[in-house]
């Protein structure tokens, strides 16, 4: 499925709320939608320390509220000034790496998911930096106040925007075996674009009109078929921790 790792001198450490998937050391913000970083460690079977920081809300559901104690403490000893005292942040050989595409790339190129050569590797980015683009559009229809008008918005996003969005970026997707998106085997572009529409507790919480976007789209939808099916992908699903969001 992969290139082998290039190992690291320390096991990776991962420390983030304990709502959030992990990294190697990675304090994060909360959810449990699952990430194609983490997926990215299982695939690719490289051990790291997951520490995971407590959480709760003063008031349910409401961030304001939000106490974390033990990512506070990180804050204030300066532990985060790498990330700018944000998540997630991952530390490997004792050094700090923040901003999540960032990990999510320097992961994908040590564990061989980018790509046979450069010009794969700026492939993959396109489709990576396409799912961006397309969150950004939701989130505009999330953000709507009204609920009559979110409402309608929503059932509009799921019946014939995101449809349309796939089938746009099913036209990008370039010439290949498949059944991933680019080249002959696994890569960052696959796992994003499975964390996007597929995966189990994903991005969306219309997971049905999610997956049903991919319909008429033979090639992203083998592609996140193939993912499911990686042995290592599986069993994580199985037995990660049960988070409160």
């Amino acid at each position: 499925w992969h290139a082998a790792p290039k190992p690291f001198q320390n096991k990776p450490r991962c420390a983030h709320l304990e709502s959030f998937p992990p990294f190697f050391r990675r304090p994060c913000p909360p959810t449990s939608s699952p990430t194609s970083t983490s997926a990215a460690f299982k695939i690719a079977k490289v051990d790291f320390e997951d520490n995971r920081l407590s959480m709760k809300f003063g008031t349910p559901g409401d961030f304001s509220t939000l106490i974390a104690p033990e990512f506070t403490a990180m804050k204030e000893a300066g532990e985060l000034d790498a990330s700018m005292n944000k998540v997630p942040m991952l530390e490997v050989d004792g050094k700090k790496i923040g901003q999540s595409k960032a990990i999510e790339r320097f992961l994908a190129r040590e564990f061989g998911f980018m790509g046979a050569d450069s010009v794969e590797a700026a492939q993959i980015d396109q489709l990576c930096e396409t799912v961006i683009d397309f969150k950004n559009a939701y989130q505009k229809v999330k953000g709507i106040q009204d609920a009559t008008e979110k409402e309608a918005a929503m059932k509009k996003w799921f019946e014939e925007d995101l449809p349309a969005h796939v089938a746009l970026a099913e036209k990008s997707v370039p010439p290949g075996p498949g059944p991933f998106l680019v080249g002959s085997k696994v890569s960052l572009a696959d796992l994003v674009w499975y964390a996007f529409l597929a995966a189990p507790k994903g991005f969306f919480d219309n997971a049905e009109g999610a997956k049903a976007s991919m319909d008429k789209c033979p090639r992203i939808k083998a592609s996140t078929e193939a993912v499911a099916q990686i042995p290592e992908l599986q069993e994580w699903l199985k037995t990660r921790p049960e988070t409160p969001m």
